[in-house]
């Protein structure tokens, strides 16, 4: 320690003169001292070289606190009051490596230097191992895209209800963060399906390209949102109301008829038609409409197969489907897929839409 007690009696002249240069000299040689003795130091004696750093740093240069910082940074036992003070310099290259190597900087100087210093901190803090809550809630809503996107993709970042909220709202109008916070494992499942559910067509397909292992749980979570939204759009239907009405009493009178059916799609009436296959194949309703909904035809014509009905009603239903695009010739095209499917394969796919269907259903109500 002789070394130490050498720079000691050195440093009041040092501090007391006007040569900056000797200040950022005599800083590195009490750095490198500190380097040599750290983990040796009593606590009386930590305080001490914390002090003398803080003296030390005054009026040197950037260039020189940014070189010192550099060092500080890598230092597992370094000096926190020192450390505060170069995190919270408004220089990003004196900040920048406490704020994303140090492991001596607090949780309450990455916060306070996320809340009131430049977007070149945020992103710094953004590249640290781990994120606490507090801090990923500020760098998602105060930071600027780059900010956003390094935290997002940050393995070691922990994100609240707030931040998840933030973070896909924000991906709504960025692609490349709707990417990462789609890859991020933790993700709760009812922001996972915001996100799937805004994103565009193209981002919906990468986003499943890139964790096909996801896509089980999007479907069950989409016919979740959906039936909810469904329930609602018909709950406020005076049209569904009377549709539902009429079909239940043809049903209870057993006039529900594929006749009758036929009837109903070449008047084009959308809601007895969905309401009518619901009854006839004891279907719930939501998995009917989502299936006019599709572009594809299968689960059409597998609901109607699985009824034994005619490939003319069949077809009156996929113009029903096909809506303003609708055509007998382009309907024609599907007469193939409905000849070769069997009625008892259709019965068995039938049953696996229904189990499928009522087991998110529970899963839903499970989930509140």
């Amino acid at each position: 320690m002789s070394k130490y007690h050498s720079l000691i009696d050195e440093l009041e002249d040092v501090i007391a003169g006007n040569d900056i240069g000797h200040r950022a000299k005599m800083l590195r040689r009490v750095t490198d001292l500190f380097v040599v003795t750290s983990g040796k130091l009593s606590d009386e004696q930590m305080d001490l070289f914390d002090d003398v750093m803080n003296r030390l740093v005054d009026e040197i240069d950037t260039a020189a606190r940014a070189s010192f910082g550099d060092v500080l940074a890598a230092i597992p036992d370094a000096p926190r009051k020192i450390v505060h003070r170069m995190a919270m310099d408004d220089a990003i290259g004196v900040a920048g490596p406490i704020l994303s190597r140090s492991a001596c900087v607090s949780e309450r100087t990455l916060v306070e230097s996320a809340e009131t210093k430049s977007q070149a901190h945020l992103f710094a803090i953004s590249l640290r191992k781990t994120l606490s809550e507090p801090v990923t809630d500020i760098l998602v809503g105060r930071g600027n895209r780059d900010v956003v996107l390094s935290t997002a993709g940050n393995p070691g970042a922990a994100f609240s209800e707030l931040g998840y909220s933030t973070l896909v709202e924000r991906s709504a109008r960025n692609d490349e963060l709707a990417a990462r916070i789609w890859l991020r494992p933790e993700i709760p499942r009812q922001h996972l399906l915001k996100l799937f559910a805004e994103a565009s067509d193209s981002v919906k397909l990468e986003l499943t390209r890139k964790d096909p292992s996801k896509a089980a749980l999007i479907a069950d979570t989409i016919i979740q949102a959906s039936s909810r939204i469904q329930a609602r759009t018909r709950g406020d239907s005076a049209r569904h109301a009377a549709a539902h009405a009429l079909i239940r009493s043809l049903h209870e009178t057993n006039e529900l008829t594929e006749a009758r059916l036929a009837e109903f799609a070449h008047n084009r009436q959308f809601d007895e038609v969905v309401i009518a296959l619901s009854h006839m194949g004891d279907l719930p309703i939501n998995l009917v409409e989502r299936a006019f909904m599709n572009d594809r035809p299968e689960q059409i014509i597998v609901l109607a197969k699985a009824n034994d009905m005619s490939w003319e009603t069949t077809k009156a239903i996929l113009m029903l489907q096909d809506n303003t695009h609708g055509s007998a010739r382009r309907c024609d095209r599907y007469l193939e897929t409905f000849m070769r499917l069997k009625a008892e394969t259709a019965k068995k796919a039938l049953g696996f839409y229904r189990l499928r269907e009522r087991a998110a259903m529970q899963r839903s109500e499970e989930a509140g």
